[in-house]
């Protein structure tokens, strides 16, 4: 049992080496002036970490979390008036955007935590948008306005680049620290006391399992892996305001994107990413300006089927896919006789 542990954990192990080679070699399959394509896999790296992040919250630790929106945006915030106030480098503003996220968290989740999970989802929703209509007002960031990030030199200190190739392999790399992080955790003995939080906290605190705690840590993580692609997006796209990175749908799309791809899994937030994202991006091109959150009716009607004929997700469905496929292997195998073997 314990071999086969192994086999199973480094597969997924070998799946995340597979993936990161795989994305590595799509701009020179799609070429580098492909900027349609590149940009939508950009989106898809970048959904794919804020996914992963909720998942350590929501899918492990189940607590469903809508405040994810805050910690983007924290990040995004903290990068961009430190680069523009002090001149400090965006990497270094990433780092600093992520313990912004992880103060922020801990003043959120150190009360909101100790709620049922209906409440707390309430709590962090309202939070959300608390934040959003604070930096609407506050003059500081910019208010309304929002704040244009520093143009200088291209290259990579500078964290700009004329390129948009360059991007693509930072937003690969911190999608890879996110999947990596949830691989880390599932590799140790937390994963069982976060399996058991998630199945009865009354229980799990029964036998000496320390829950707000966990669940604390667990989401002082989510806010610093959720910040570190905001700072990106604030690099990439130049420019901020609490309508882009403080938006109620990216605290949405975090929960909905491992719940289609499978929650509570490694696999879950990447399958899911890849699947919406384009979708979404398809939706909004065919339909224009007509079809703003049709993407997210597509995606609701999506999660609706799957809660009623598959709750475990894309992942469950390709699961039993390929038990389908092995069965009918064996079943279309004939008898070792039939094959001229030495049958009994």
């Amino acid at each position: 049992m314990e071999a086969s542990r192994r086999v199973r954990v480094d597969g997924h192990l070998l799946g995340l080496a597979g993936a990161a080679a795989g994305f590595a070699l799509f701009p020179a399959i799609v070429g580098r002036s492909n900027v349609v394509a590149i940009d939508v896999m950009i989106l898809v790296f970048v959904y794919a970490t804020v996914a992963s992040a909720w998942n350590l919250i929501g899918g492990y630790v189940g607590q469903f979390a809508l405040s994810n929106a805050v910690f983007y945006g924290v990040g995004a915030y903290t990068s961009t008036v430190l680069s523009i106030r002090y001149g400090v480098s965006p990497w270094v503003g990433m780092v600093l955007g992520g313990l912004a996220a992880v103060l922020v968290a801990v003043l959120v989740g150190y009360p909101c935590l100790r709620l049922g999970f209906h409440y707390f989802a309430i709590g962090t929703f309202v939070i959300g948008e608390s934040a959003r209509l604070l930096f609407l007002s506050w003059g500081l960031v910019g208010g309304a306005l929002g704040l244009f990030v520093p143009i200088k030199p291209s290259g990579l200190s500078a964290f700009q680049f004329r390129d948009h190739v360059p991007y693509y392999y930072i937003g690969l790399a911190l999608m890879l620290v996110a999947l990596g992080a949830t691989y880390a955790i599932t590799r140790t003995r937390l994963v069982f006391y976060l399996r058991a939080i998630r199945g009865d906290p009354d229980a799990a605190r029964s036998v000496g399992i320390d829950v707000p705690a966990i669940r604390l840590r667990i989401f002082c993580l989510t806010a610093f892996l959720t910040a570190l692609p905001g700072t990106f997006m604030a690099q990439y796209l130049l420019y901020i305001d609490p309508q882009s990175v403080l938006d109620v749908q990216i605290s949405v799309l975090a929960s909905l994107i491992p719940i289609l791809g499978g929650i509570g899994t490694l696999w879950g937030p990447l399958l899911g990413a890849v699947v919406l994202i384009p979708l979404g991006e398809v939706t909004r091109a065919a339909l224009g300006g007509t079809g703003r959150a049709t993407d997210l009716v597509i995606f609701g009607a999506l999660i609706m089927a799957l809660a009623v004929f598959r709750p475990t997700g894309l992942l469950g469905i390709f699961a039993d896919l390929a038990r389908f496929a092995r069965r009918g292997t064996r079943v279309a195998q004939p008898p070792a006789r039939e094959r001229g073997g030495l049958g009994p």
